[in-house]
């Protein structure tokens, strides 16, 4: 018989009941003709097998014929065979025992359940992740009381580093952004102004708008995007090699090392990024006063320092190191927990920025609140 008469057919019997009939050869060498066309064919469970032409036949050909009837659905029901075959009952014993157990089905609650199962889930997610926040943060703070108590252990070095990569390095993209920001801002308060014969007041708009809010905030969220995920993968990247571990090792602390430098950088860097973005933002409001209003920037300076008042300077100055505690601890502390994969180093990166980005926003909220109960 030869190896191209490996077929089968699938019909009814009188009774309703489905046919099986395979014939030819079912080894290994011929079985790959018809395992496709058999697994797309949709036989019952309870179909009889028909073996009146079969020839030779392995474990490999078994397997198929187990499979088409039911046996990786879980179907442990004996199979019933038509015609006379010296191996077939064997065969198909051996791969029935051989195969692995059908997987349960997956329960499946209703819709309200489900629902209510993920949002618990969540809410003890984020219960855990504010205890290990907090858990970082007074690590945080005892070695920060540590180096202030002992400054010679502070590494004046890396901290420059990382103020030249955070700051310096973001310097560019920080003021570009706040003079789009700013230029955005006079335009819309240009066209909204007009309307009651106010285009003046654009000046105000946009001095108090980059000095209180638009100025710091700006910086924090592009911090918490381009430095905060760069924190995570470097130490990311290094708990991954197992350095952290040989650190230990060797009797250096990690929070020493990697934690405080940044720390550090931040809260210097952080005020001198936002004073350039505010001033930035301030040029970009003054370029879009002159070409729009006609407002020369002589004008636009001298009613800048005539209306808006120092205070706003400050109030929006203060937030700054607030926020580059937060991002730094954020950033540190998600590459802390990285294991040892490729794919855990990016899903902390991720949670890194977008966990910087909703604190920086809610810390404003915060202090927008409490500067309108001080009336500041």
């Amino acid at each position: 018989m030869t190896p191209n008469s490996t077929r089968f057919q699938v019909e009814t019997a009188d009774d309703g009941r489905q046919v099986l009939s395979v014939a030819g050869e079912w080894t290994i060498w011929t079985v790959n003709r018809v395992e496709e066309q058999l697994r797309n064919t949709k036989i019952r469970y309870d179909a009889i097998l028909d073996v009146s032409e079969l020839g030779r036949i392995d474990t490999s050909g078994a397997y198929l014929i187990d499979r088409a009837l039911g046996a990786l659905e879980g179907i442990d029901d004996p199979i019933k065979i038509r015609g006379d075959h010296p191996q077939i009952d064997r065969l198909l014993g051996k791969v029935r025992k051989a195969s692995p157990a059908a997987p349960p089905d997956p329960i499946r609650p209703p819709g309200l359940i489900a629902l209510l199962d993920r949002a618990g889930h969540g809410a003890v997610e984020a219960w855990r992740e504010l205890l290990g926040t907090l858990s970082f943060v007074g690590e945080t703070t005892a070695t920060m009381g540590r180096l202030i108590r002992n400054p010679r252990r502070i590494r004046w070095t890396s901290v420059v580093a990382v103020m030249e990569e955070a700051g310096l390095d973001a310097l560019p993209i920080v003021s570009f952004l706040a003079f789009f920001i700013g230029l955005v801002i006079a335009f819309i308060g240009a066209n909204l102004l007009a309307m009651f014969n106010a285009s003046v007041f654009t000046v105000e708009l946009v001095g108090i708008g980059m000095l209180r809010e638009f100025g710091p905030i700006l910086t924090a969220i592009l911090l918490a995007g381009r430095t905060d995920s760069a924190f995570t993968a470097q130490i990311g990247a290094m708990k991954m090699r197992q350095e952290i571990d040989a650190m230990r090792t060797i009797g250096l602390d990690p929070m020493e090392a990697l934690v405080a430098p940044r720390l550090i950088a931040l809260l210097i860097m952080t005020p001198l990024l936002s004073f350039a973005a505010t001033i930035a933002g301030i040029a970009g409001g003054l370029v879009a006063a002159w070409s729009a209003m006609g407002i020369s920037p002589v004008m636009f300076l001298e009613r800048f320092q005539d209306v808006v008042p120092e205070q706003h300077f400050w109030v929006g100055i203060v937030k700054t190191p607030v926020f580059a505690l937060v991002i730094a601890m954020v950033g540190c502390r998600q590459g802390m927990l990285v294991e040892g994969d490729v794919v855990s180093l990016g899903r902390r990166t991720t949670s890194s920025v977008v966990q910087s980005i909703f604190l920086v926003i809610a810390l404003d909220a915060m202090f927008a609140i409490i500067y309108y109960q001080l009336n500041v």
